[in-house]
């Protein structure tokens, strides 16, 4: 993009800046705008990195939603974040996109502090429809009127609470206007002009009045009420894919093309007359109008910092990754070992699992954005002989804590899951932050609980849970380790046991998990023993009671919440042996930390080296003078 063409776009987008000037233009003028944002939204996210296909594919939908509807008063409630980077451009955000995903600036997802457009927050999928039919009900309540919207896209409506949502708007005649962004190109052939024209016909004002009043009289003439709806339901059911959606309760239009900017704002100008629960189905490409984007959308889907002429990304920095590790290990134990199943709830790239995939098709299951499917599914086969292995997403493993614990735990099905993204995850900020999952799987009977310390220990410990006879858990943060390369065998380690990584005086660190590092160069600068425990459950009492009798000052160091985390397992077992030891907690505090580096959320979180070091000072007793230094 030259220099001219950028002041063009922003010039433009300054003479828009918000919905309501947008809606000051005339029609005409709508190609031009969503050209601007499409370009605009290229050049930004070139230089930031984030979520890119999503959003190309909804530009002319953004500019048509409002255009069409009177938001932030209308209610637009976007479902996945990542698709709404247009709308952020269009409600006055287009200046700071500069500043996306990085510390202090704007989020990769939607947050109702950020801005009044944001209707709600969104950054896991499919919760649009339920909040805006919440949204609708609390309008209908005060007697407020205003359209509610929701935009579901992306997958997500492969999720049972994107249904359950439906029938319910369905079953209370909700005033709600749902929008399916289909990007899967799978109903592509009835998007043409029929289908366009149909659109047009059904969510015009002359046919829902034609529709309306004939009701009103066929209701007088017994059995004809029945006869027209079954001619009715017929004659859409040989153009439409919409009949489900109907049966919920729902007025189906479409499919449309969700490119056509001029269709798009005509029904949904029709549909804004209309009430009741409506239901419109708009076809899009992802990636529309970046060729490499087009070419590849799920590559394109979330990227580091490009060349926008080229579509050519930045390597990203730093060794091996966890989630390579995860896939040498799970490909490498199917080849000797044909009861390992892999299930993934729609993060087959992020989870690691796209070799497994190619390699082993009939053992690989992607079961769409269903993380509690995913979970029950899993028990099931494990029931039948199965090793199944869950690869989730730890802030993703959430969103099935119930089948967790009563569909694997307490019938101690043997269930190995792989939790990616422990931790703090950068970038993504607090919607996808795996910060509980030591708190929540810990106090489940039966759960075993791994923490590897680095890549060599996660292929091991990944072995050793797998192995277990019962449900394990082995969690695992974004990126690369200390660098440790693993064994190319499938050895496993000792159950329930850490080891001593430094021996010291004074006072013990007790590390869980990856942030070893740390606790070894805390471990120099204090002249401390560090342990790395490896398990946070079964806990090494053992080791924990020795270097308690051994030490006069304990340490525990986990990336989880300290509220429920692996250090309270330590201050319970001390507790309950009568081991009377001064003990200060090390891990994530009770607010969520925002985006920024992996490295800025640890130091906001006071884990650097030098804060622990400092902490440590003040809370050490007046009689112990040991630190080094």
């Amino acid at each position: 993009m030259t220099q001219g063409d950028r002041e063009a776009i922003e010039a433009l987008l300054a003479e828009v800046e918000t919905p309501d000037r947008l809606r000051r233009l005339g029609p005409a003028r709508l190609p031009e705008v969503a050209g601007a944002v499409r370009r605009y939204l290229i050049d930004t996210v070139s230089r930031t990195g984030g979520h890119l296909a999503a959003g190309l594919g909804v530009v002319e939908l953004s500019v048509a939603l409002h255009y069409v509807f009177d938001t932030p008063r209308d209610r637009l409630v976007w479902d996945v974040g990542h698709q709404a980077y247009p709308h952020k451009i269009l409600t006055g955000r287009w200046r700071r996109m500069h500043s996306l995903r990085q510390k202090d600036g704007l989020s990769g997802f939607l947050k109702r502090d950020e801005s009044g457009y944001d209707a709600f927050g969104a950054g896991h999928s499919s919760t649009s429809v339920s909040a805006a039919l919440g949204m609708a009900v609390a309008a209908r309540a005060q007697g407020i009127e205003r359209e509610h919207i929701a935009v579901i896209g992306d997958g997500a409506l492969s999720a049972g609470m994107a249904f359950e949502a439906l029938n319910h708007a369905g079953s209370i005649d909700a005033d709600l206007l749902v929008i399916l962004n289909d990007n899967d190109m799978s109903i592509s052939p009835p998007v043409g002009a029929i289908s366009n024209y149909l659109a047009r016909v059904l969510s015009s004002r002359f046919y829902n009045r034609m529709r309306e009043g004939s009701k009103q009289v066929l209701d007088k003439v017994p059995g004809m009420k029945d006869l027209a709806h079954r001619w009715e339901e017929h004659m859409k059911g040989m153009f439409m894919p919409g009949t489900l959606f109907e049966e919920l309760g729902f007025t189906y239009i479409g499919p449309i093309d969700g490119h056509d900017l001029p269709l798009l704002v005509s029904t949904l100008e029709n549909m804004r007359e209309m009430h009741g629960p409506r239901f419109l189905h708009v076809v899009t490409q992802k990636g529309r109008g970046f060729a490499p984007a087009e070419g590849d959308p799920c590559v394109y889907h979330g990227v580091t910092p490009f060349n926008p002429e080229t579509g050519k990304m930045e390597s990203r920095a730093g060794g091996r990754s966890f989630t390579s590790v995860f896939s040498d290990w799970i490909c490498d134990l199917a080849a000797q070992d044909e009861r390992v199943m892999a299930i993934t709830p729609a993060m087959c790239e992020g989870s690691g699992l796209v070799a497994f995939a190619k390699r082993f098709p009939e053992r690989y299951h992607d079961v769409g954005i269903a993380e509690q499917h995913a979970v029950t599914f899993a028990a099931g086969l494990a029931c039948e002989g199965i090793k199944p292995v869950v690869a989730i997403y730890s802030t993703f493993l959430q969103r099935a804590y119930d089948q967790l614990v009563h569909d694997v735990a307490l019938q101690n099905l043997d269930v190995t899951f792989a939790v990616d993204r422990a931790g703090e995850v950068g970038a993504d900020g607090a919607t996808h932050a795996g910060i509980f999952d030591l708190s929540f799987a810990r106090c489940v009977p039966n759960m075993a609980v791994l923490a590897p310390a680095d890549e060599a220990e996660c292929r091991a410990l990944l072995q050793t849970a797998w192995e277990h006879p019962g449900p394990a858990l082995v969690r695992y943060p974004r990126g690369a380790g200390i660098g440790t390369e693993p064994a190319a065998d499938l050895t496993t380690l000792r159950w329930g046991k850490g080891e001593l990584r430094r021996r010291g005086q004074g006072i013990a660190i007790l590390n869980f998990g990856t942030l070893i590092d740390r606790a070894l160069a805390l471990g120099e600068a204090l002249d401390a023993t560090v342990a790395n425990m490896r398990f946070v459950k079964p806990l090494d009492e053992e080791l924990v009671r020795e270097l308690a009798q051994e030490h006069r000052f304990l340490v525990t160091l986990e990336e989880n919440v300290v509220a429920g985390g692996v250090g309270s397992g330590v201050g319970e077992y001390l507790a309950a042996a009568g081991i009377d030891i001064p003990i200060l907690h090390f891990g994530l505090p009770d607010r969520w930390i925002e985006q920024g580096t992996q490295a800025e959320q640890l130091a906001d979180a006071g884990l650097t080296v030098e804060q622990m070091r400092e902490a440590i000072r003040r809370h050490l007793p007046a009689d112990i003078s040991l630190i080094a230094g």
